[in-house]
């Protein structure tokens, strides 16, 4: 049994849960009567969402429908970084939304920052888009846990490999 315990910190989209509320969604927007003879869909890529509609107030409604959706799927909307909303062809309205995944430089310094600033005997390391926690004490490493949960971050964090 080694004598250091650690845990990564990291920000990912569960892809499969981001799909199945876009698909609920579409099947909203296809059924309720405000969309009716609308072209109001939405288009899943890998790393982005396009959003279209015929103008921008149903616009709005479709995000507020999706935002709906991933909330009961159990999908932060932190990992969504909007796009300008442009005109698209035959007089409809688009919006792209990048898919936020990983932690970012300015967000990792800003986590090490809040972890060195705890006073906790505890080490952390930036590894690429994840951060490597590591102390002796277990109990520590919960602490920092509790603390990352309570700060007010502008990413989702997940706590996984705790050993």
């Amino acid at each position: 049994m080694s004598s250091e315990n650690s845990f990564d910190i990291v920000s990912q989209l569960d892809m499969q849960e981001l799909t199945n509320a876009v698909q609920q969604a579409e099947k909203e927007i296809s059924t309720r009567f405000d969309f009716k003879g609308s072209k109001s869909r939405i288009d899943l890529d890998k790393e982005e969402l396009v959003i279209v509609s015929d103008d921008e107030f149903k616009l709005q409604n479709v995000l507020d429908i999706l935002h709906s959706k991933m909330a009961k799927r159990g999908v932060s909307l932190k990992h969504l970084e909007y796009g300008k909303v442009e005109p698209a062809a035959s007089g409809t309205v688009r919006q792209k939304i990048v898919l936020k995944q990983g932690i970012d430089q300015e967000n990792a310094k800003k986590i090490n920052t809040l972890i060195r600033d705890s006073k906790l005997k505890v080490k952390s390391q930036i590894q690429g888009d994840q951060i490597r926690v590591s102390g002796k004490s277990k109990d520590d490493l919960q602490k920092v846990i509790q603390l990352l949960k309570q700060a007010d971050l502008p990413l989702e964090l997940h706590f996984v490999n705790f050993r």
